[in-house]
């Protein structure tokens, strides 16, 4: 279960929809406070994420604040029951690192993401063979129980990613997908794999030709993530070497949304992508063919 000291994103979600209701009512934390009995810093700790309020206490909350809506009101108390839930990855036979759960965390409870990729193909999107060969290059993974461990979490989010119901809107850049992989075996089957995923009602494939320089250049990869059905993006994720940055200012997210419309503007239609993709596995030998 998370420490009340390290606020989870489901946590924060909460805190911060209470806190902009408590504000739209003009009601301060001392009126939150007498209204359920407790102290104002347990409201502070609410409204931060830190601790998370309980079913009934978000219902009383809400009552305060006015709130009516049914949905919005659905909603917040789903966050509530979920905020403290042990994710899928809690009871891998290896422990995932702290960071990734955090991020998994992320994942979990999205219903849109979009990404941007200049030279990999996105994580979900992955076949085992593909994740396998990406990791075992990488040089700072020398044990083959790290490769396994990194090669099925992976597939273990796409499984549950496309089950859940969540839209997936992907821009890639033509690079990643023409650059030679680490074998034509590995990189024949991605792409197939890819069209197959190209087939799924929820999920936008795009991909930005080489010419695209200037588009290319707007932003480096991102991962943007969108909860409860909204179009706004609530946080966006980018990787360094040492972990993963997550932003959640409203300036910045909309920034990167912007910066995303105009990949997807640049890029060529998922009709004109999939079509892309088919040729490029021509040009790809299969098995026992001469390279």
């Amino acid at each position: 279960m998370p420490s009340d000291r390290k606020p989870t994103m489901r946590g924060r979600r909460l805190g911060s929809a209470l806190r902009q209701y408590r504000l739209a009512a003009k009601l301060d934390q001392e009126h939150a406070a007498e209204a359920l009995g407790c102290s104002t810093a347990k409201i502070s700790r609410i409204e931060s994420g830190a601790n998370c309020a309980r079913v009934a206490e978000v219902r009383y909350l809400l009552d305060l604040y006015e709130v009516k809506d049914r949905t919005t009101r659905s909603q917040l108390e789903r966050l509530a029951r979920s905020a403290t839930k042990r994710g899928w990855w809690v009871n891998q036979p290896v422990p995932v690192p702290d960071k990734l759960g955090d991020y998994l965390a992320l994942e979990s409870d999205v219903t849109f993401i979009r990404t941007w990729q200049t030279a990999l193909v996105p994580g979900l999107l992955q076949t085992a063979e593909y994740t396998r060969a990406l990791t075992t290059a990488n040089p700072a993974i020398e044990d083959e129980a790290e490769v396994d461990l990194v090669v099925s979490v992976r597939q273990e989010r796409r499984k549950q990613f496309l089950a859940s119901g969540a839209r997936l809107a992907a821009v890639i850049w033509e690079p990643a997908l023409t650059s030679s992989m680490s074998s034509p075996k590995t990189h024949r089957a991605q792409l197939l794999d890819l069209l197959w995923l190209q087939q799924q009602p929820l999920i936008t494939l795009q991909v930005l030709p080489l010419n695209e320089w200037a588009a290319a250049t707007n932003a480096p990869p991102f991962v943007m993530l969108s909860y409860d059905g909204e179009w706004a993006p609530s946080a966006v994720v980018q990787d360094t070497h040492q972990e993963s940055v997550v932003l959640e200012d409203d300036h910045l997210t909309a920034l990167y949304g912007h910066t995303f419309d105009t990949l997807r503007s640049a890029a060529l239609t998922p009709e004109q992508s999939r079509d892309f993709i088919q040729k490029l596995i021509t040009t790809i030998p299969q098995e026992g063919e001469p390279t």
